[in-house]
């Protein structure tokens, strides 16, 4: 199958993944859902490693830091005021166990320490695999940030309505 048909097909697969996933109501499920839609067809062994046209992943680089950046509103940017604590601190503690998770899983389980570093770090799974893909890494690094993803989606929705069972405010007490 030539190149085009196989990045064709992941991209028709990614997209049905995502649109299924959209289905489930889960955060983020688009990008979850094309991520595992992609995944499974490239996991088949039955394509040829996609080659991606020059030029590509600087376009999805900026369209995916444009949605972020379109994020960041007056209103959020106001809010650091009160926030920059709880964020400095949250910021510190997650880098800080990231990098021992990373050091136990390079030592002792053997991975290799660039993708057990960007595995662990605390960033999203497109930013992290962008960077493991400057370090040839990218994939790896997907995989772990899928996975843990994945997971955060599914769990953290359900104990946050196991702990604020009603409209999501802290019980009274």
């Amino acid at each position: 199958m030539g190149s085009f048909w196989t990045l064709l097909l992941l991209v028709l697969a990614g997209t049905a993944g995502g649109l299924v996933a959209l289905r489930t109501g889960i955060p983020a499920a688009p990008l979850a859902g094309a991520l595992l839609g992609a995944g499974l067809v490239s996991l088949s062994g039955r394509l040829e490693t996609a080659t991606w046209p020059t030029g590509t992943r600087t376009v999805l680089e900026i369209a995916i830091g444009t949605v972020i950046g379109a994020g960041i509103t007056a209103t959020a940017f106001n809010d650091l005021q009160q926030l920059w604590r709880p964020a400095l601190l949250i910021t510190v503690t997650l880098v800080g166990s990231g990098l021992a998770v990373a050091l136990v899983c390079s030592r002792l389980l053997g991975l290799d320490p660039v993708v057990a570093l960007l595995g662990a770090a605390p960033g999203g799974i497109s930013g992290m695999s962008l960077v493991g893909a400057e370090f040839g890494v990218g994939a790896s690094v997907a995989a772990l940030h899928a996975i843990r993803l994945i997971t955060v989606l599914i769990l953290l929705p359900l104990v946050v309505r196991l702990v604020l069972p009603s409209s999501g405010q802290p019980p009274p007490g």
